[in-house]
């Protein structure tokens, strides 16, 4: 059974940073490309960033290109986020995901919210 359990999310001001983490479980993890999308408020899923099982393919949505940065570490099966410069667009639920659309498996979600 696929367990995404993010954490790691929280309230932060313009141009701070948080670090999302990823713990995955119950698939080959390292055998997984592996993404993050983000459902801001009222709003669909939207995909932020992918990385292939071994990091040598990462790709980012235009919005966040810069300022986040994916990770993972396979020898202990968890996805990571590093998000700097954060702005209030990026307030959002976070999931990790095996895949960039709403169908895909995801996690519960971390809350993420940017605000003055």
């Amino acid at each position: 059974q696929v367990q995404l359990v993010e954490s790691g999310g929280g309230l932060v001001r313009p141009g701070g940073s948080l670090r999302l983490s990823c713990e995955a479980s119950g698939f080959p993890f390292n055998r997984y490309w592996m993404y993050w999308v983000r459902q801001p408020p009222g709003k669909g899923i939207e995909w932020v960033s992918t990385i292939d099982s071994d990091s040598r393919n990462i790709d980012y949505a235009d919005s966040v290109k810069g300022r986040f940065t994916i990770s993972r570490d396979n020898t202990k099966n968890t996805l990571y986020l590093q998000m700097n410069n954060l702005k209030f667009e990026d307030t959002a639920v976070y999931y990790c995901a095996q895949g960039r659309t709403a169908s895909a498996p995801r996690g519960q979600g971390t809350q993420v919210t940017v605000s003055s």
